[in-house]
């Protein structure tokens, strides 16, 4: 099947079950994707199998694309409008339970190549029956026959050949953007549609390329192959039961579903299975709209931001573990958990199983795993430990939200609210400046979150926007996490897990309304307890202890994981309602350009020029100086990395070619923070001292801390002792 390469096969071969052409399944069959079907995932590498396989198949060979599995669907209700085609025509209508990626692409396809003949020049103005796509079959013939048909009598609707239920989240997306219907102005585009617009996009190109570099004839050729020579093996499942299961089972090949699409259809099945005394067939049918319903925001969420769609499997952790339990045994804990113990057909239907103990070395076995994933939750990054408090507030079962016994359709409900509900805040969580209804004030507290790397308090903060109905509280409870983050990772070097249990629990707490944000902010405090001194000053030996690695690696403070954004917030205390904001966190992500966005101003090669500013500083220790606090300068823009060395005074003034056009910005013209330091007159080690001074006391007000002295400030900038004039010298320009 195309899950890979295809297989060719010579022609008249022996074939089992007398495998069928695109043409001859699709006679009088109407297909849909059923509700419980992920949607469309095929992207760029499969399409090019399908594209290369198409153009290069031999004349004298077959394609085998492996087995259609269907489902019969009964025959549907006069107003609907596959009825007309059922009752007069003989169509028989079907689910796709496995194969709906290959045919979802042979429709666009068909439908990229319809549209592509019909804007051929030579093909203007004439009506579909007029324009042949081989030599025998016109234009109108394929629509009909693969896309859909028009009835000709009363409005003239559409029926179409294939298609998505209507309670799928892409039925819509294909008949009115791929597929051109007329209307559908409000179309949602949620997280399948990317792949379905970029599939029709793709072959659009490849067509338009065949065309020009080998002529019509070809186009038909393409269309001959597909519909006469891709061979399938069509199966029929009778029994509408094990249609669920079948589905499972299927898909756990080729591209395999995503836990979310895996989920979804178990949730949907578990409808099947209650007996109609716990849920009649109106209750059944809206329980089965609750969850579709749910699905469709929850991918219109994901995909909303097209450039940087979001992860499904990602917030479906994210959300168990805010619903249910964390676990730090593994990463697939949690679908295991979803599928095997929560959401089971056991818990609908019960079943009688007699209970077989392992054999006593299995059992040890077992528990000594769990003890392994267990252990050093609050082991410091560094061989050399931190003092933190041992407890690792780890799950316990009596914390757990835990369906117990017979799950009832009213936990199924809950269960997908939540989940749709959620899925809001988490896209909100990533991308607050897109956000609907929220403050200016509150997205700027999320993008700070994001800018310094939230990690494991994200089901924490979705937790939160669900659950905290005041802003002003939210707000609070978003700068204690940002100052915990900076304090406990950035400056004391805590591993990134430290604690993680405790505030992960802390997400479910608040989700269930157990606990307040009062509540989490007295947590955050309490664990930030071994940041500081008895008398309420910083501890500042960790932090030494991190930096003092990277001065010995040579790299200072531009390997110090606070860096950007300690200088990003700095660049934007400088800024006022009267200033313009000059840099874009997105500048400073971590690319080849990263290393042109920060600047050693006083350059790590040192120069003849440079040498004069630092003739007091003994050669081995200005390196020293060159990766120091004071000396890295946040700019507006990439500049070239071969004028890095130039002096200071050539720093500070733009450059311009010999046509008179600016080849780069200068000091003077860049970033506030570059406005700041061009003030200066000349640069070298009293500047580099001062300018660290002033950036660690803007580190105190922003995080509210304080260092315990001047001294030992002085002493996280790894430098020299202070130099005589020092204070004087710095007067001007920091306002001292």
């Amino acid at each position: 099947m195309m899950t890979g390469r295809m297989r060719n096969q010579p022609e008249g071969s022996a074939q089992m079950d007398e495998p069928k052409s695109l043409h001859d399944l699709f006679l009088q069959k109407l297909f849909r994707i059923p509700d419980y079907q992920r949607g469309y995932a095929w992207q760029r590498a499969q399409l090019k199998d399908f594209w290369e396989d198409l153009i290069n198949l031999s004349d004298q060979r077959f394609h085998y694309t492996g087995v259609l599995t269907l489902k019969q669907r009964p025959t549907p209700a006069p107003s609907e409008k596959e009825f007309w085609l059922i009752d007069e025509h003989g169509y028989k209508l079907y689910d796709v339970v496995d194969g709906q990626q290959r045919l979802t692409t042979f429709v666009i396809f068909l439908q990229a190549l319809a549209e592509f003949v019909e804007s051929l020049k030579e093909n203007e103005g004439k009506a579909e029956d007029a324009i042949y796509i081989s030599d025998t079959v016109n234009l109108a013939a394929v629509r009909e026959s693969y896309l859909f048909r028009l009835k000709p009598t009363g409005d003239n609707f559409r029926t179409y050949i294939f298609g998505y239920t209507i309670d799928n989240p892409s039925y819509d997306y294909l008949r009115y953007r791929i597929l051109n219907e007329q209307g559908g102005a409000a179309v949602q585009e949620p997280f399948y549609t990317l792949n379905l617009s970029y599939a029709k996009r793709y072959f659009m190109e490849q067509l338009a390329e065949l065309h020009r570099s080998m002529g019509v004839d070809a186009l038909r050729a393409v269309y001959r192959t597909l519909a006469r020579r891709f061979r399938f093996n069509e199966y029929i499942i009778k029994d509408e039961f094990d249609v669920f299961v079948a589905f499972e089972t299927m898909n756990n090949r080729g591209k395999k579903l995503s836990d979310l699409e895996l989920l979804k259809n178990r949730l949907i099945y578990l409808t099947t299975l209650y007996a109609d005394d716990e849920l009649d067939a109106a209750e059944r049918r809206s329980l089965r709209e609750t969850v579709n319903d749910a699905w469709k925001v929850v991918y219109h969420c994901l995909g909303k931001n097209k450039i940087r769609p979001l992860n499904d499997d990602d917030f479906l952790r994210a959300h168990w573990t805010m619903y249910f339990k964390y676990s730090r045994q593994t990463g697939r804990d949690y679908i295991r958990f979803l599928l095997e113990q929560q959401f089971t057909p056991q818990k609908v239907r019960h079943l009688v199983e007699r209970d077989v103990p392992l054999p006593a070395t299995e059992e040890q076995h077992s528990e000594q795993d769990a003890e392994f994933f267990d252990n050093g939750e609050d082991a410091r990054t560094d061989p050399e430990p931190l003092g933190l408090d041992p407890d690792g507030s780890a799950e316990t079962d009596e914390q757990a939200r835990s369906i117990t016994g017979h799950l009832t359709p009213p936990e199924i409900r809950d269960y997908v609210l939540s989940l749709k509900e959620s899925a809001v805040h988490w896209f909100n969580s990533w991308y607050a400046e897109l956000a609907e209804g929220m403050a200016d004030d509150e997205r700027r507290r999320i993008d700070r979150l994001n800018r310094l790397g939230m990690g494991y308090f994200r089901p924490l903060v979705m937790a939160v926007l669900k659950s905290e109905k005041y802003e002003a509280k939210r707000i609070r409870l978003f700068d204690c996490i940002e100052r915990f983050i900076f304090l406990a990772f950035r400056m004391a070097g805590a591993k990134a897990n430290y604690r993680s249990s405790e505030f992960y629990n802390a997400a479910r707490e608040l989700d269930r309304g157990d606990i307040d944000t009062a509540e989490v902010e007295k947590r955050l405090e309490k664990r930030l307890e071994f940041t500081f001194k008895p008398d309420g000053a910083l501890r500042t030996d960790d932090f030494l202890y991190v930096l003092r690695k990277k001065f010995e690696s040579g790299s200072g403070y531009y390997g110090w994981s606070g860096l950007r954004y300690l200088l990003y917030e700095y660049e934007l205390s400088l800024l006022s309602e009267s200033r313009q904001q000059k840099v874009d966190w997105n500048d400073l992500l971590r690319t080849p350009k990263d290393k042109v966005s920060i600047e050693h101003i006083y350059p790590q090669t040192e120069t003849p020029d440079w040498a004069k500013g630092f003739d007091t500083i003994e050669p081995a220790k200005r390196a020293a100086y060159a990766g120091s606090l004071g000396n890295l300068l946040l700019l507006s823009s990439a500049i070239n990395s071969s004028l890095q060395n130039d002096s200071f005074a050539r720093k500070k003034q733009p450059i311009f070619n010999a046509a008179g056009q600016k080849t780069r910005n200068g000091y003077a013209d860049g970033s506030h923070s570059e406005i700041e330091v061009s003030k200066e007159a000349e640069w070298g080690a009293a500047q580099i001292r001062c300018r660290g001074m002033r950036l660690l006391s803007f580190a105190e007000t922003r995080w509210h801390f304080r260092f315990s002295n001047e001294h030992e400030k002085a002493a996280l900038l790894f430098l020299d002792s202070p130099c005589e004039g020092q204070k004087g010298d710095m007067a001007h320009s920091w306002g001292e």
